[in-house]
């Protein structure tokens, strides 16, 4: 299925039944009085995160939303039928703005939450409401409330435990083809990701977290370059970000050179993405120069954990998914005593990039 996070929608809620104009006229009661009906309440937009969905593809098919109209009242006071809400289902993060002004509307992070985009006109009152002493036959009712109309766009950003980031074709799609069943698109050359991917990680029969192949990130990502606000939204409702370098990379002169921009990217875009936790990498150990670089960065910086792997001899992967696991549970841990996420390495030192 086709990986849809961004459309743009038509919403108009219901148009209010009108009140009724009507009399009594039995053949003992020619002068019955007034006996008409209020009219029924025009339906509600509702959108609704639901966990069954994970993409917004169907939008793009399917981009007007129309809750139907009350009916009108009717004689002998007889109330007209109020129309049902129109229900729109999306996944959980999902978030809401107005195209105009970029302001969100909602933002429904978790299943089941949901929000009244266009509220139903309410519905009229007819003519037996406006009876009185001094009006005893009220020829007039109330006219149905008018409909809301809006145009709206939907942002999906994807719910993970952690995520892989990184530049293009350094092994992160392999690494969650290894990890979990998920099975994205593999080749030797760059954005071979055009998509989040999401797969479920296995620890054992009791653990289990969510990890998500994003995109690969490039130099001026923060400011549209590549893939990169469509990569870099992902990032914002991910606990763990996963740093994964490249040892055919490495700068012998600057080891941390990818990490820093990568880091940078990161600021520039949300400063608060570089307070997630997080760890570090390196893949690919099955090449030839890997061990020296390996070396290299932990000559350069000795107080910066790696964590070495192969997605290909399977090295270093158990003790990987490990470390995930346990930032994930930390990181989880911390959300709900309703703290700050503490980072996976020690603060006060080069470790916390």
């Amino acid at each position: 299925m086709r990986f849809v996070d961004e459309a743009k929608i038509y919403v108009r809620s219901g148009h209010g039944g009108a009140g009724c104009v009507s009399f009594r006229r039995e053949k003992y009661l020619p002068r019955g009085g007034p006996d008409g009906g209020d009219g029924g309440k025009g339906g509600d937009v509702v959108v609704r995160a639901e966990s069954q969905k994970d993409t917004l593809l169907k939008f793009h098919f399917n981009q007007h939303f129309h809750a139907k109209n009350g009916q009108p009242g009717r004689g002998r006071n007889q109330t007209g039928e109020s129309a049902e809400d129109l229900i729109i289902k999306v996944p959980p993060g999902t978030v809401v703005r107005d195209p105009d002004t970029s302001e969100v509307v909602c933002d429904l992070s978790r299943p089941g939450e949901s929000f009244v985009l266009a509220r139903g006109g309410r519905g009229g009152q007819g003519n037996a409401r406006f009876k009185s002493s001094t009006m005893r036959t009220p020829r007039f009712a109330q006219p149905g409330g008018e409909a809301v109309s809006r145009r709206l766009l939907l942002e999906l950003r994807l719910l993970a435990d952690a995520a892989l980031v990184g530049y293009p074709n350094v092994g992160k799609s392999t690494l969650v083809s290894r990890l979990s069943s998920a099975r994205p698109k593999i080749a030797d050359y760059e954005f071979t990701t055009l998509h989040p991917n999401l797969g479920v990680v296995q620890v054992d029969d009791d653990r289990a977290f969510v990890l998500a192949d994003l995109p690969g990130l490039v130099d001026g990502a923060s400011k549209g370059l590549g893939l990169g606000l469509r990569f870099l939204k992902h990032i914002s409702r991910t606990g763990v970000l996963v740093h994964i370098l490249d040892p055919s990379r490495l700068d012998k002169k600057r080891p941390k050179k990818d990490l820093d921009r990568i880091v940078r990217e990161l600021k520039n875009y949300d400063p608060a993405l570089t307070e997630k936790p997080r760890l570090i990498a390196m893949g690919k150990m099955d090449l030839e120069n890997a061990e020296e670089a390996l070396a290299i960065f932990r000559k350069a910086h000795p107080r910066t954990p790696v964590l070495p792997f192969s997605s290909i001899t399977g090295r270093g992967l158990s003790e990987l998914r490990e470390a995930i696991w346990n930032a994930v549970s930390a990181s989880a841990a911390e959300s709900r005593q309703g703290g700050a996420s503490a980072p996976a390495a020690p603060e006060k030192n080069d470790a916390h990039i």
